[in-house]
């Protein structure tokens, strides 16, 4: 069995850590409890992707180190445009633009054999533990009402999954990949985006980060929206069920928030009927 040759990651995630692996690789190790078959589907996913030239980090090899299944990828040099905002927070409306540009090509491509987002997220619904009977029941029928879609959608797609390399930019992460309505994965970054000023510990620092990804997300979503046009109503009738969807993820420090948001959804949603 293979032994991670340092100890301090590249990154952590809630799933898993990325440690350096040779000089050109590194492993993404899941964490107890995410099993040898994750790791093999993230995989098999991962290569149909690339070989299909979906702008991503090459697969190299699934192994186990340390008892916890792990995935071995190309090493990409380059930042992450979460990294690019953090040191150069001027850069907001190009980072913006890019985020939106590498999504909108992303959801011009169809990649058979990938779950349907729409099963996926009725999955989640159903199993968010912390979610009211009455809403778990508003959240499905939104679902219900929404269209399907053939369109490649990451499921996880921010600024922290975008790496700039020397090709440009690639995207990481693809263990939630699925085919849906684009619009869903939308409402999804746009959730992630807004859910990471949540999560700042610094209570000084809240507000200043919900301003700064409110605007984030307005230059994000006015650029996908010249490069994909769509009805606003659209992408409003998604938030609902991508918000209940996000609670099964067992994030605490969002699930206040998300709870609220999700009952303003539902009172709205009620007050138009």
């Amino acid at each position: 069995m293979a032994v991670v040759p340092t100890r301090t990651p590249l990154a952590v995630g809630r799933t898993a850590e990325v440690f350096a692996w040779n000089d050109d690789q590194v492993l993404k190790l899941f964490r107890p409890g995410w099993g040898i078959a994750n790791a093999a589907h993230e995989a098999e996913v991962a290569r149909a992707l690339y070989a299909a030239g979906v702008p991503m980090p090459r697969v190299d090899d699934v192994i186990e180190v340390d008892c916890r299944a792990g995935v071995v990828y190309e090493r990409i040099s380059g930042p992450s445009l979460l990294a690019i905002l953090r040191a150069h927070p001027q850069q907001l409306r190009p980072v913006a633009r890019m985020m939106a540009e590498t999504h909108a090509r992303m959801h011009e491509r169809s990649i058979t054999g990938l779950p349907r987002l729409r099963e996926v997220l009725a999955r989640r619904i159903q199993a968010a533990p912390c979610l009211p009977t009455a809403h778990t029941h508003a959240a499905l029928d939104a679902l219900d009402a929404l269209p399907d879609g053939d369109a490649l959608c990451h499921g996880d797609y921010h600024p922290d999954n975008v790496l700039l390399s020397a090709r440009g930019p690639l995207i990481i992460d693809w263990e939630n990949a699925a085919l849906g309505d684009p619009l869903a994965d939308v409402a999804r970054t746009l959730l992630l985006i807004r859910a990471g000023a949540v999560q700042t510990t610094s209570p000084a620092m809240r507000v200043p980060m919900r301003a700064l990804t409110a605007v984030l997300n307005r230059f994000y979503l006015r650029r996908y929206r010249q490069l994909h046009p769509y009805a606003p109503e659209r992408l409003a009738a998604w938030e609902l069920p991508v918000t209940a969807a996000r609670l099964s993820e067992g994030v605490e420090v969002e699930e206040a928030y998300l709870l609220a948001r999700i009952r303003r959804l539902v009172r709205s949603a009620t007050s138009r009927i």
